[in-house]
C-alpha cells in the first residue's frame, strides 16, 4: 500500500482554517497550485458525493465532510499518471484540522493512502501536499 503523509503549523484559529478549506469546490487558498476548480454535478461543495476536476486533469469526489473533527476525505478517480487509475487504486486523501499542541494556532495534516506501493505516486503527492500547505499558509497567515 502507497501513502504519504504532511503537516504545517498555521498562526491562525482551527475555526479560521476550516471555514476556508471546507468547501471541496473552494480552493482560492492555493492559487500558486490550484489554476482551475470545475464543479461537476449538483452538489455543493459541503455535500458528500460533490465531485471536481482540478487544474483540468485530477478527478476527485468528497467521500466525507466532519464539522465535529474538522476533517474531510476524497478520492481521486482519475488522473495524470503516477495517479491515473491504472496507476493507483483506491485512492483516498484526508485533510484534518486541528488546535496546535502550543499556542493558537492551528495543525493541519494531509495525508494519503492507495492500493499499490506506487513510489512515483508518493513523491508526486508529497510534493502537491507540500505546496498546497504552503500556499494554505500564505493565504491565512
Amino acid at each position: 500500500m502507497g501513502n504519504t503523509h504532511q503537516t504545517i503549523e498555521i498562526e491562525a484559529s482551527p475555526d479560521k482554517v476550516w471555514e476556508t478549506i471546507r468547501d471541496f469546490h473552494d480552493l482560492s487558498w492555493a492559487p500558486n497550485v490550484i489554476t482551475s476548480v470545475d464543479s461537476v454535478g449538483e452538489k455543493s461543495g459541503d455535500e458528500v458525493g460533490a465531485s471536481r476536476v482540478l487544474n483540468g486533469v485530477f478527478q476527485e469526489t468528497l467521500l466525507t465532510l466532519e464539522e465535529e473533527t474538522r476533517t474531510f476525505t476524497y478520492s481521486i478517480d482519475d488522473g495524470p499518471s503516477p495517479v491515473s487509475k491504472d496507476d493507483v487504486k483506491n485512492y483516498v486523501g484526508r485533510v484534518t484540522v486541528q488546535q496546535a499542541d502550543e499556542g493558537d494556532g492551528t495543525l493541519v495534516e494531509w495525508s494519503s493512502s492507495w492500493q499499490d506501493n506506487n513510489e512515483a505516486a508518493s513523491e508526486f503527492c508529497q510534493g502537491i501536499y507540500v505546496a498546497l500547505l504552503q500556499d494554505m499558509k500564505k493565504s491565512l497567515e
